[in-house]
């Protein structure tokens, strides 16, 4: 069975559209098969399909302009309407100019392209095709699409109810999740020893073709040297004059090492939240693995049996996935919560008219018990409800106006909820 992405059927819809369909994400994280599928599906309805690589010598030929392209494309297709797929678009030097001229010229081809995230693709695609394209992000494999995958599909949106009635089913592939994280090929490696060989290749390939050739890095130890420090720091303070001084680096290339990072989809920088900057005056973010498999494969760890610290923050990493997930499609942001007093609340969404704190609890709750943190931030932001995220406790209580959910973690698989 393959892996079952969610980001297919957008994909498919998008194919009718002129636009660009544009394909970011990390390296790695199952692009080019989802653009092989789509040239699959298309061919089976009688399309015409052009596939083109640039990591291939004999493709990224064609590409020295838009003119030898077409003309490339034009024997192929004998200029009838087209499907180009172009893979690691971010090769082409001026990706996004080169994109844009190609539509410009309003040809008869409907064009999708991929590539890994990088600056490259980010920023100068980003500048250069403003009303061309629409970005589709396909992150690695989230827990969903990995528990499909392990239950072969069958519950669909029952997902929840099925491993609530299989406690210990539910947190092996917990803990596997966790540990492993979500690469396509890691997901489907047989053995402990072939996912960690895996994650290897994708960290070196990552270091070697994007930050590297890319980005010119200068210093590759130092910047591998910080992010293993940012993955023990999981969802904790930046501290950057420490971080600085432990990889030899000045304050100004942490950031920008941090900032590069962030672009190419390995970590994720939360902000701080405050309405109140006299009390809540903290400003460093916390950094977050977007793939717990690469940060865990960082700190050479396989095994969460005896690592209750690592499974805690890898447990609230995988909340603020399934909250980026839930809240995706609205202008809702997410950040923590921190005064000087340090009371502190894991994530708060804000919706705007409303905020939603959210505590996360990597344990299985006995009872309905509010910190103090969490009644800090009630007492002073009223909002109507509060979520205690944790591993199976689902209860709620009320706190003035507060309405305070136990929502077992399980409950965030479904896009909505009787909690939202």
């Amino acid at each position: 069975m393959e892996i079952p992405r969610m980001l297919m059927a957008d994909l498919q819809a998008h194919l009718q559209q002129k636009e660009i369909t544009l394909l970011i994400g990390p390296r790695q994280a199952g692009k080019t098969t989802l653009l092989r599928e789509l040239t699959r599906q298309l061919q089976q309805k009688g399309e015409f399909c052009l596939f083109l690589n640039l990591d291939i010598d004999t493709d990224a030929l064609h590409f020295e302009s838009q003119q030898r392209l077409l003309e490339r494309i034009q024997v192929e297709t004998n200029g009838q309407p087209a499907y180009i797929f172009i893979d690691e678009v971010q090769r082409i030097e001026n990706a996004g100019l080169f994109l844009k001229g190609l539509y410009d010229r309003n040809t008869p081809y409907k064009w999708i392209a991929t590539g890994s995230g990088s600056l490259e693709l980010k920023e100068k695609i980003a500048e250069s095709l403003v009303g061309r394209k629409r970005n589709f992000y396909l992150p690695t494999v989230s827990i969903k699409e990995f528990l499909q995958y392990k239950t072969e599909a069958q519950y669909g949106n029952q997902l929840p109810t099925f491993l609530k009635t299989e406690p210990s089913l539910e947190e092996r592939l917990l803990r596997e999740y966790l540990t492993y994280g979500g690469y396509p090929r890691v997901v489907t490696a047989p053995t402990a020893r072939e996912k960690n060989a895996i994650l290897a290749e994708i960290f070196q390939g990552y270091i070697e073709r994007d930050m590297q050739l890319l980005l010119q890095l200068e210093k590759s130890r130092s910047f591998v040297i910080l992010l293993q420090l940012i993955a023990n720091r999981t969802g904790q303070l930046v501290n950057y004059n420490d971080l600085s001084s432990a990889t030899n680096l000045s304050v100004a290339t942490v950031k920008n090492y941090l900032w590069c990072s962030e672009k190419t989809f390995i970590t994720k920088a939360i902000t701080p939240y405050f309405r109140n900057k006299e009390k809540e005056i903290i400003k460093a973010p916390q950094y977050y693995f977007i793939d717990a498999g690469l940060r865990n494969f960082l700190l050479g760890i396989n095994d969460l049996s005896n690592q209750p610290t690592h499974f805690a923050f890898l447990f609230q990493q995988l909340i603020l996935q399934l909250l980026e997930q839930r809240f995706a499609e609205s202008v809702a942001s997410i950040h923590y919560w921190r005064t000087q007093n340090q009371a502190e609340v894991d994530f708060v969404v804000d919706r705007g008219h409303t905020v939603l704190p959210v505590e996360v609890k990597a344990s299985h709750l006995k009872k309905t018990q509010v910190e103090r943190s969490l009644r800090s931030f009630i007492t002073d932001y009223q909002p109507p409800e509060a979520w205690v995220v944790n591993l199976s406790l689902e209860a709620a209580l009320q706190i003035g106006n507060t309405q305070i959910k136990f929502i077992p973690w399980r409950q965030l698989l479904t896009n909505q909820s009787k909690h939202d």
